[in-house]
């Protein structure tokens, strides 16, 4: 089979995506919530969470505090009140809490955008990191998840087992001016068409570039 033509997917995939919700980080930053803070806790939000939830839950808790001084000023129960629509959301508020407390005791109310420090806040990994930074800076960053690591694979452009050995061979492989866009693109993509259990193969925009890999029933 030829090389897998990535500009091109990337050229097909961004028109077939347009109708469908963006992915949820991206639309947050739409609406004016693209601090690193707020990406921030609404990527720790999300996890475990569909985008359906995590948007009305993080514009629920932005209207309420949305900076690391009005979020250090509530209670961890209020803010497990304000996001306990999703899951996991008495963990997520104790890290919540913990994060804006960090943020002003250590940095004076204002988060610094660098991977050293988003790394070192309990639950946050390179994918919320990478998210944050690519977003809300527009650093160079590969956001991984499920469904990059799914369709990339899918494709054969990676061959991989898990998001984080995806990371680190899309960052060997795909051209740098993807770095932010293919999470933007492949959420939706993965979400709508090229889901997990029975992909929308016959209304793929690249349905004969792709391989296919370890696919076994599409539609």
């Amino acid at each position: 089979m030829p090389t897998f033509n990535i500009d091109l997917a990337i050229e097909l995939i961004t028109k077939a995506v347009e109708p469908f919700p963006k992915a949820g980080l991206f639309e947050l930053a739409k609406e004016g919530f693209g601090s690193p803070f707020q990406l921030l806790v609404a990527c720790i939000i999300s996890i475990r969470t569909l985008d359906e939830v995590m948007l009305p839950v993080a514009r629920q808790f932005f209207a309420q505090a949305k900076t690391p001084t009005e979020v250090s000023r509530l209670s961890k129960t209020e803010i497990d009140h304000l996001i306990k629509s999703c899951t996991f959301h008495e963990r997520k508020a104790e890290q919540i809490f913990q994060i804006s407390q960090r943020i002003m005791t250590e940095y004076n109310g204002n988060l610094p955008c660098k991977p050293e420090i988003l790394l070192s806040f309990n639950g946050v990994g390179p994918k919320c990191a990478n998210l944050v930074m690519g977003i809300a800076k527009g650093e160079a960053k590969i956001g991984v998840d499920t469904h990059v690591h799914r369709v990339t694979n899918r494709w054969d452009y990676v061959q991989t087992s898990n998001p984080e050995k995806t990371l680190l061979a899309l960052e060997e492989k795909l051209p740098k001016k993807y770095w932010i866009e293919i999470n933007r693109v492949l959420v939706p993509f993965g979400k709508h068409i090229c889901v997990a259990n029975r992909p929308k193969c016959l209304s793929c925009p690249i349905v004969d570039m792709c391989p296919k890999v370890g696919v076994k029933l599409y539609r």
